[in-house]
């Protein structure tokens, strides 16, 4: 039963490829790795990548945290992003140097905003302030849910990331005065909502605030 789920993997109905990844991580088998990691990297639908994941985390993970560290290394970025998806949801934190500056300020916005969420989920003890002034690099950043994603991560990571949001108030750049200023409010009021702060900080920064050098 589980082969025929492998091959219809392969399948054009995206209902038949969500229930083949469902019948796979049923009956996990070591065997069957390899083709979800394959079918991870070209599935097109959301839905049926994260029954992937799901099948994925169904196997051991010290035979699927290497091979998803391998994808990492791929010059797609659907590859790149699917393995960072996944080793956030395993949690390993084995895989935590894998997680390099490179994947953390990729060029592609959702390999990007992957590795934030892996990086908060993996990072040791002790090493968080390493990983805010990474993550500081990318203030200002892409469109809403970019800037969105990364408030998230820089927030999970607590008040380490305060003397790093202060200086970067004083950016030359406008936009990451805002976001710096967005990603405070959060941390202080975590009701306040992304659209509001980032809104009422960029009104801010317009009038001259947030740092604005005389």
């Amino acid at each position: 039963m589980t082969m025929q789920a492998m091959r219809a993997l392969e399948s054009g109905d995206s209902s038949v490829r969500l229930r083949a990844a469902l019948a796979v991580g049923t009956s996990p088998d070591p065997g069957f790795v390899g083709k979800l990691l394959e079918r991870c990297a070209i599935e097109p639908e959301f839905a049926v990548r994260e029954m992937l994941t799901w099948a994925l985390l169904r196997h051991p993970p010290s035979l699927v945290v290497p091979k998803l560290i391998e994808e990492l290394r791929s010059e797609h970025a659907q590859p790149r992003s699917q393995a960072l998806h996944t080793l956030s949801k395993i949690g390993d934190r084995r895989a935590w140097p894998a997680i390099t500056r490179a994947l953390l300020t990729d060029p592609d916005d959702e390999v990007a905003r992957s590795a934030w969420r892996a990086a908060i989920v993996l990072v040791p003890e002790g090493r968080a302030p390493e990983l805010a002034a990474v993550l500081a690099t990318q203030l200002g950043r892409g469109g809403r849910a970019t800037q969105l994603s990364l408030s998230r991560a820089l927030i999970a990571l607590g008040e380490t990331i305060t003397p790093i949001l202060s200086t970067a108030k004083d950016n030359a750049d406008p936009r990451v005065r805002a976001h710096a200023l967005a990603t405070e409010r959060l941390l202080r009021d975590p009701d306040s909502g992304f659209e509001f702060a980032i809104d009422e900080a960029t009104r801010v920064v317009a009038l001259g605030g947030a740092g604005e050098k005389g």
